[in-house]
């Protein structure tokens, strides 16, 4: 279990968080939205030790990881997706694969894991990752590399942002597969209702606090009728 405890935390003066509590069980595929600026992406990256909390705690599996570094949190299980992919010159995709599981991952395997974010292995296996790749090339391989380790803890800001409509469906199948099959927690920072509608759990976020949470049944009701989070560029509605 996840234990999110009274998170605060201001930029500028400004609150961007605000006692943000709640808790994120295993085998469950969880979604925060809300409008933008409502601290969702600021959240995700103190969840992965990214960005350090003025105050409140994280918790894994009862243990105090708030001071935790990235790498140090990594070890324990948590994975991270930005928002923006990072390129690396002269590192191919085969090479990312093998840093992200640790061992030494043979073509076959590395090929298995880019069929499940939709890429053609043979196209892409020894592709380097740069600026020849696409932002929705890029997000799917990021997605297998987090994939890859099989984490305990799947964080993803925001997949959808910066890819075309093609790539954004084959994403939304990824995330059905990890719904299904994850023994872990899977955790997705997104507005889209396609991603929405897949989640055990949606938190609402507004105005740097919880606003509601629970099952989609319950939760796409209140965010499709949220006037604010429309006028605010917030939430897609398909």
């Amino acid at each position: 279990m996840l234990e999110i405890k009274d998170i605060c935390f201001e930029r500028d003066h400004k609150k961007i968080l605000d006692h943000i509590s709640f808790k994120l069980d295993e085998e469950k595929f969880y979604v925060i939205t809300g409008p933008n600026g409502s601290g969702k992406s600021t959240l995700a990256k103190i969840i992965m030790g990214i960005i350090t909390p003025d105050s409140g705690q994280i918790l894994f599996h009862g243990e105090d990881i708030t001071s935790l570094s990235v790498s140090e949190r990594a070890s324990k299980g948590l994975a991270f997706a930005f928002q923006q992919p990072v390129k690396f010159k002269g590192i191919t995709v085969f090479d990312l694969l093998n840093i992200a599981t640790k061992k030494k991952l043979e073509k076959k395997g590395a090929c298995e894991i880019l069929s499940k974010v939709g890429l053609c292995a043979r196209e892409y296996v020894y592709r380097e990752v740069n600026a020849s790749l696409s932002g929705g090339e890029l997000k799917r391989i990021e997605i297998a590399t987090v994939m890859a380790r099989n984490p305990k803890v799947a964080i993803f800001d925001e997949p959808e942002a910066g890819i075309d409509l093609w790539s954004f469906q084959n994403l939304t199948e990824v995330f059905k597969d990890l719904e299904e099959h994850s023994k872990g927690i899977t955790l997705v920072i997104s507005h889209q209702e396609r991603i929405l509608k897949i989640a055990d759990q949606i938190i609402l976020l507004e105005q740097g606090k919880v606003k509601e949470i629970g099952t989609v049944e319950k939760m796409l009701p209140i965010i499709l009728q949220e006037p604010k989070c429309c006028q605010k560029g917030g939430f897609h509605h398909e």
